[in-house]
């Protein structure tokens, strides 16, 4: 299963979804090379980095052009960005298209963190309507000469009574998108209960562009499922992948017809991925205490459901060089199997719907946008 985004072939039909502080270009490299090892073609996937916020990168501002990192093996560059500003975000498009060597940018209108919707950002700002056509317009013609396809990622809605997809949808394939993907839930729910899959059905069937579907793929027989069930044309998996990057190898080979059984690693494989990890991650950082502090949130993804002893547990998240992490991990059994509680299971961040989802004030009486340009913020989280 094929997915044409633009001028960009990808023979693999499934995307790693960006998420905050654990997409960079180490973790990109790791998932990258598991779906190669899963199939025979090449692009084995689209492997975005993690959000950028617009203004920072329309600016130059170091730190995010120090995040904006590229993963040297993988022929397509993909950013997503994070904007509320038409203009922002045609300058951050050209600093990417025309300065970094991107191929390919994704616009963020599903992010359901607080910090960010209560400026009238991510999953808030298709309400407005007018707004949201112009930021897309705007990407659009920017990334144009360069040849750079703009897709969007976006959710059902704020909540049930007030969805977006279909107007936003419409309105990003007028505008030239190349493809739209919908995470299954609103912005009320997070990342909480279940995900609609009919509604990727309706967005499907309303627009001509390819849908790409998002929300609850934990192995590769849900994201055939999804297809199957939705008829998107592609998949994007986030959360399902962490602490098992070796999903892609099973996306990968299903995906291209296939027939492997599910790759379980031992425990002694997955502590090679650990150290794999640590040592791009050094690197990428060009240090071992900034490697390992980045290592430690992924470290109980990557245990989970192992037989694992709280005290070794909390030694491993408190790692602070190469040397420490390998005599933790010699201590592991390497001959366990992987665990099966794991599989088939959701990972990473659940929680509960929000009772209220914070917005600028009075956001919801009009679906047309007339105040001062929305001030982002630099430092925002995916969703």
């Amino acid at each position: 299963m094929s997915l044409v985004l633009g001028n960009l072939q990808l023979p693999v039909a499934v995307a790693l979804a960006p998420m905050a502080s654990v997409t960079n270009a180490a973790y990109r490299q790791l998932c990258r090379e598991q779906a190669e090892s899963g199939t025979t073609t090449r692009p084995a996937g689209l492997f975005t980095c993690e959000m950028i916020t617009a203004t920072a990168l329309a600016f130059k501002a170091p730190k995010t052009l120090e995040r904006m990192v590229a993963d040297p093996g993988d022929p397509i560059f993909s950013v997503q960005l994070y904007a509320t500003d038409p203009t922002m975000v045609a300058r951050a498009v050209a600093v990417a298209c025309g300065e970094r060597g991107v191929n390919h940018i994704d616009l963020n209108f599903g992010c359901p963190v607080p910090k960010v919707t209560r400026r009238g950002g991510g999953g808030v700002l298709p309400w407005k309507s007018n707004l949201f056509e112009r930021i897309v317009d705007q990407a659009v013609k920017a990334a144009g000469p360069y040849g750079v396809p703009v897709t969007i990622k976006t959710r059902i809605g704020i909540d049930q009574q007030h969805q977006t997809m279909l107007d936003a949808g419409r309105i990003a394939e007028q505008c030239g998108v190349a493809a739209v993907c919908l995470h299954a839930r609103t912005v009320e729910q997070a990342y909480s209960g279940q995900a609609d899959w009919a509604a990727i059905r309706a967005l499907v069937d309303a627009l001509t562009i390819p849908v790409i579907g998002n929300g609850d793929i934990w192995e590769a027989d849900d994201a055939l499922r999804m297809m199957k069930q939705t008829g998107c044309a592609g998949v994007s998996v986030g959360r399902g992948a962490l602490g098992r990057q070796w999903l892609f190898r099973d996306l990968a080979a299903r995906l291209t017809g296939q027939a492997m059984a599910p790759y379980l690693p031992t425990l002694a494989e997955v502590a090679g991925m650990i150290h794999r990890h640590a040592t791009l991650l050094i690197n990428m950082f060009g240090d071992q205490a900034h490697a390992m502090a980045d290592l430690r949130k992924h470290m109980s993804w990557y245990l989970k459901g192992f037989r694992v002893g709280g005290d070794l547990r909390g030694r491993l998240a408190l790692i602070s060089s190469l040397v420490e992490l390998d005599d933790l991990l010699a201590q592991l059994d390497g001959d366990e199997s992987y665990p099966s509680a794991a599989l088939a299971a959701p990972r990473g961040r659940q929680g509960a719907a929000r009772s209220h989802v914070k917005m600028p004030e009075r956001w919801l009486e009009s679906r047309t946008y007339t105040g001062p340009a929305l001030a982002d913020d630099g430092d925002v989280s995916g969703g």
